[in-house]
């Protein structure tokens, strides 16, 4: 009798742990399945308030302080031109992206002081029609910029360009020859009254997500 009692009771346990494990393991695979088709987390880029939507990029571009600190220029999540990194200058920065695969084809500092004009205009017309155009100015752009140079970033879709004048502050992305007006782009005028940094005006920045490519 004694060995009937223990019996089922061994029974009824053999089934709980055989059910118990098989729920655990039903749990742990809905676990795993879960894992594997939830997507990456993405965080902002570039100090964005929120992650880029497909086929955007994150950047931000932030003008020169005065004559003394320069400009910085993030694409995609990485600082590509600063102060720290040593490839910023008086006049114009400039970054040129190829959009689809997001390589940096070139980041160059034209000095507006000093330069050749023939030698800026020359650098400004190599860029390559779709081409995403990143422009910080640090210090002052004006001194050789031409008409020509002008014409150049309207057809990037500047429209604040050809009011830029000694000492503004201006920031600017957009895609060579195109004529799209950009959305990015900033100037603080030069002007005695509100200046903050003596006989400079205050830094301007932008940022947002920049679409990847162009299609006629």
């Amino acid at each position: 009798m004694k060995y009937r009692a223990v019996l089922p009771l061994a029974a009824v346990i053999i089934v709980l742990l055989i059910t118990w494990g098989i729920s655990i393991n039903s749990s742990v695979a809905q676990e795993r399945e879960r894992n594997t088709l939830a997507p990456p987390t993405s965080v902002p880029k570039c100090s964005l308030s929120r992650v880029c939507p497909p086929n955007h990029i994150a950047l931000r571009i932030r003008s020169g302080a005065a004559d003394i600190v320069g400009p910085t220029v993030c694409f995609a999540g990485k600082i590509i031109m600063s102060h720290a990194l040593n490839n910023v200058g008086p006049g114009l920065n400039i970054a040129v992206i190829n959009g689809e695969t997001g390589v940096v084809e070139k980041s160059v500092c034209l000095n507006m002081k000093t330069g050749d004009p023939k030698d800026i205009l020359a650098h400004l017309k190599k860029i390559k029609r779709g081409m995403i155009v990143l422009v910080a100015s640090f210090d002052d752009v004006t001194q050789k910029m031409t008409n020509e140079m002008r014409e150049i970033f309207s057809e990037m879709g500047s429209t604040l360009i050809r009011s830029v004048k000694r000492r503004d502050s201006w920031v600017f992305a957009g895609r060579a020859g195109t004529k799209i007006k950009s959305l990015f782009e900033k100037q603080a005028v030069n002007d005695e009254k509100n200046n903050i940094y003596g006989g400079w005006p205050e830094m301007v920045e932008v940022g947002g997500c920049f679409p990847r490519v162009f299609s006629d």
